[in-house]
């Protein structure tokens, strides 16, 4: 990040923005081109989820089996673990340019990979591979980004990756319905991700490296020439001065953290500041994921089918709604970021999405227990062979509702009066849900019909409203400007993997824990995790917004405490502001 003198608090930083690269295009142009590595982020989160309802019908054992959907789903997140873990070392060993060129790579081959799958196993590979290239990006853009941009305008710029991490979900939607009618369906779907990569590969063939990198390399000439494209001529010399002494100050205190990767991890874990800043970087990266939000990103179509569409173009379109408002709660936060503060924000985004966690649970509860009956009379008019088999043995079947029979693995056909109607307990297999659409009636797998399915999709929709702006921009935000220099590649390595470790254990475990628990249960789940997330935010992280990065060392030197737990002076004021 570039050096620059105070940020003024009497206009947002979007308008800021906006007026500063008006005047020096060039920064946008940088911002923009690293951006792109969030749309890959963005796209590869989206894109499973509509993907998924049609690679369940191409290979009949995923759809068979749940624990085979939360693979081909969350291995493009246990790739991105290892991604994001080489990639601190990458970025502090060859730079940040370099790092994003590398994860293009690795992105577009994982892309036809997954294309050309002839069996699951196939796309599973793949899936980890973009998964790699995805973890290498997530952590080096925004930190591109936020070291190449003015301090000043430093958090609308880093949100703009935000942005485009939301633009990329929403692009997967279109993508998804694009590709609905398309032979080869899935296949289309996966491929077109290896789009984006190559035009950043080539974009970024153009770009300069990280000033800051630069000037730590002792390449200070280069550093200074890219600064004279950022800042006005009568400002470079000050930034530059500002730069020497932060890089100066950090190599003061190398002679006991050693070198190598292994070296700047001990030396890291060794360091007070790092430390503090990894609490409140850790922190917020966690409880971006265990919120619950890639349950939506991922599985958002079968959301939907769980609250009673069973259409696959339906749930897509709605789940277009939902990614959409995304993409606006992104630009409500580079509107109010740094206006308002990172801490801020997340606290406000984490009432929100408690709330309507809450609120979500309540309505998936009552839809399950109002569900519709099952009529012995339909179910017997598919002849015995097709009706559920735990159904036709049951003690009370009188007892038995809708989700009574997805429960157990089977589904539900409609009545031909309405879908609420009473109707049939079938076997799950693709003769039987034929011959229910031939009858013209609705078939449901995944969740029940219901009166009011469309209150879940709403409150998915503010869900991702309170989402977006705070929970879903400001990790990344705080992560790339809390670390001293020297740290900050393995510091934002270390964050980023805890990251894509908690997305790891939700993705992997949200339909395990919708069987078991049932969507209103899990969501209930989520809503604890999120409230306890609430409360590590408030007492570990710092507000850090307008702050050079020697000030915010000084912060976390001294300690943070929020301020109502701050010592007081003798006039009885907390000393520490929150």
């Amino acid at each position: 990040m570039v050096e620059g003198g105070a940020h003024p608090s009497s206009k947002t930083e979007f308008t800021e923005c906006w007026r500063t690269t008006w005047k020096t295009p060039y920064i946008m142009r940088l911002a923009l081109s690293a951006g792109i590595g969030g749309l890959l982020f963005g796209y590869d989160t989206g894109v499973i989820s509509g993907a998924l309802l049609y690679i369940r019908e191409d290979f009949r054992e995923v759809d068979r089996k749940t624990w085979l959907q939360e693979t081909i789903v969350s291995m493009a997140v246990a790739g991105a673990i290892i991604g994001a873990a080489f990639g601190g070392w990458m970025n502090d060993a060859l730079g940040r340019k370099k790092s994003i060129l590398i994860a293009d790579v690795v992105f577009f081959v994982g892309a036809i990979v997954m294309a050309v799958a002839p069996a699951p196993w196939v796309i599973i590979i793949g899936r980890i591979i973009v998964g790699v290239g995805v973890g290498m990006a997530s952590m080096t853009a925004p930190l591109y980004i936020s070291e190449a941009s003015p301090h000043r305008i430093r958090g609308a710029l880093v949100s703009t990756n935000g942005m485009l991490i939301t633009g990329g979900q929403f692009l997967s939607y279109l993508i998804n319905l694009a590709f609905t009618k398309a032979p080869g369906t899935w296949r289309w779907m996966l491929g077109v991700a290896g789009l984006p990569a190559v035009v950043q590969f080539i974009l970024m063939l153009s770009l300069p490296e990280s000033p800051r990198w630069l000037y730590r390399e002792n390449k200070v000439d280069e550093a200074r020439a890219i600064l004279a494209k950022i800042y006005p001529a009568e400002e470079v010399d000050d930034e530059l001065k500002a730069l020497h002494e932060s890089v100066e100050f950090e190599k003061a205190e190398e002679g006991t953290a050693g070198n190598g990767m292994f070296g700047k991890l001990k030396g890291a874990l060794s360091n007070t500041v790092v430390r503090r800043g990894l609490y409140a970087g850790i922190t917020v990266q966690v409880a971006q994921q265990f919120v619950g939000i890639n349950t939506v990103m991922y599985y958002s179509p079968t959301i939907v089918q769980f609250a009673g569409f069973a259409s696959n173009q339906t749930a897509m379109a709605l789940s277009l709604i939902t990614s959409g408002l995304n993409v606006v709660g992104t630009l409500i936060s580079m509107c109010f970021v740094d206006r308002y503060g990172r801490r801020r924000l997340m606290i406000i985004s984490m009432f929100g999405i408690i709330t309507c966690l809450v609120v979500l649970a309540g309505v998936f509860y009552y839809a399950a227990a109002n569900s519709p009956k099952i009529s012995n009379l339909e179910s017997a008019r598919f002849g015995n062979n097709s009706t559920c088999p735990a159904y036709g043995s049951a003690s009370n079947p009188a007892s038995w509702n809708c989700m009574t029979c997805l429960k157990q693995d089977c589904a539900f056909c409609s009545s031909k009066v309405k879908d609420l109607a009473p109707g049939a307990c079938l076997a799950a297999n693709d003769n039987i849900r034929d011959s229910c659409r031939e009858d013209r009636r609705t078939w449901y797998s995944k969740g029940c019909p219901s009166k009011i399915g469309i209150f879940a999709v709403i409150l998915l929709g503010l869900y991702i409203i309170m989402y977006a702006p705070g929970m879903g921009t400001v990790p990344w935000i705080v992560n790339s400007e809390i670390y001293p220099l020297r740290y900050r590649g393995i510091g934002g390595g270390i964050a980023a993997v805890s990251n894509w470790t908690a997305n790891l254990i939700v993705s992997e475990t949200y339909l395990t824990l919708t069987k078991a628990l049932g969507s209103a249960g899990t969501f209930l789940l989520f809503a604890g995790f999120s409230l306890i997330g609430l409360i590590f935010i408030y007492f570990l992280v710092p507000e850090t917004k307008g702050m050079q990065f020697e000030e915010v060392e000084k912060l976390l030197q001294k300690g943070f405490r929020p301020k109502l737990f701050a010592p007081k002076d003798t006039k009885g004021k907390a000393k520490v502001e929150e």
